[in-house]
């Protein structure tokens, strides 16, 4: 019996070595350890505009989405998707005026004339609703002497802008014509003034609108001004880039004043100008450009190069 016993074991022990040679030669035969080994790196080619939905998606619907964030005490922000707007004035001229070319008065035994004098009974009449539309919120709203004041907003507007003083701009302008105004004048000096009035100014076109709602209206007043002004724009450098302080020029300008009549605290502000296609072309402005200087050796100075040294017979003459 024990002679069976230990013949028994002996065998077991050579079954067990033998598998275990076995499955060291299958792992040496796996043609995956006798390959390279090698990196797989996802790389994204191509971007998919359409991905195509999922089979079983999480949530059903946008809401349901937002309502299981809100239980989990997720809170997405709000985004606002409108554009907040000012209702202190409009975003530009309503029916804009049309100035007649060259701005001359056409015989009224002529084409040209008759189209003329017709067009201007028309603008008359619609300019007279206007005004009787502006007396129901203003009612000591004369035309005659509207243009005197717009001429001393225009030059107080002007005289703000040449010192640059903001709060004062701000309460003579609207904030459609304050960007227009300051844009380009850092670093630069402005030196402006009115020197008279060639033609008494006077009001050539009244419109009235509503924004928003019927009650909320707006009026804008075209005045004609023919002025004689000076202008000179200097570089931070203090260059001069434009006009001169002793250059008077005849100027014809068109300019519109805007008032919030439904504000009982409104006031008529510059709001925009009207240049004519006929309107001559301006002068170019002289912009300050740096010349590039001599290049140095590094025993040199730049003073060397600047001033060139006189030869002998130089000297000697």
């Amino acid at each position: 019996v024990r002679s069976k016993m230990a013949a028994f074991r002996q065998l077991t022990m050579a079954s067990a070595a033998l598998r275990v040679s076995l499955q060291g030669v299958e792992c040496l035969l796996n043609p995956a350890r006798l390959a390279a080994s090698s990196l797989m790196i996802p790389v994204r080619t191509k971007k998919r505009h359409f991905i195509p939905p999922s089979t079983n998606p999480k949530y059903k619907s946008p809401e349901d989405q937002k309502r299981q964030a809100r239980a989990a005490g997720i809170v997405t922000p709000y985004e606002r998707l409108l554009r907040p707007m000012n209702i202190s004035c409009t975003a530009g001229i309503f029916d804009r005026y049309i100035p007649p070319e060259g701005d001359a008065r056409h015989s009224s035994l002529s084409k040209e004339g008759l189209k003329q004098r017709v067009e201007h009974l028309k603008q008359s009449a619609a300019s007279q609703l206007a005004i009787r539309k502006i007396k129901d919120y203003i009612p000591n709203f004369n035309v005659k002497a509207f243009a005197e004041t717009a001429q001393d907003i225009f030059i107080e507007a002007h005289n703000n802008l040449s010192n640059f003083n903001k709060q004062k701009l701000h309460a003579l302008v609207t904030e459609h014509c304050y960007p227009e105004m300051v844009r380009g004048n850092r670093y630069k000096t402005i030196r402006w003034s009115f020197m008279e009035s060639l033609e008494p100014p006077r009001v050539v076109h009244v419109r009235t609108t509503d924004m928003v709602n019927k009650g909320n209206l707006y009026g804008q007043v075209t005045v004609r001004m023919h002025t004689r002004q000076t202008l000179a724009i200097y570089d931070r450098f203090g260059r001069l880039m434009y006009g001169g302080e002793e250059i008077p020029k005849d100027v014809l300008e068109y300019i519109v004043l805007e008032r919030h009549l439904a504000n009982p605290y409104g006031a008529w502000r510059l709001h925009d100008k009207i240049v004519p296609s006929w309107a001559p072309p301006k002068d170019c402005v002289t912009k300050t450009v740096m010349i590039p200087g001599p290049s140095l050796d590094p025993s040199q100075e730049y003073e060397e190069v600047s001033t060139p040294q006189a030869t002998p017979a130089q000297q000697t003459v």
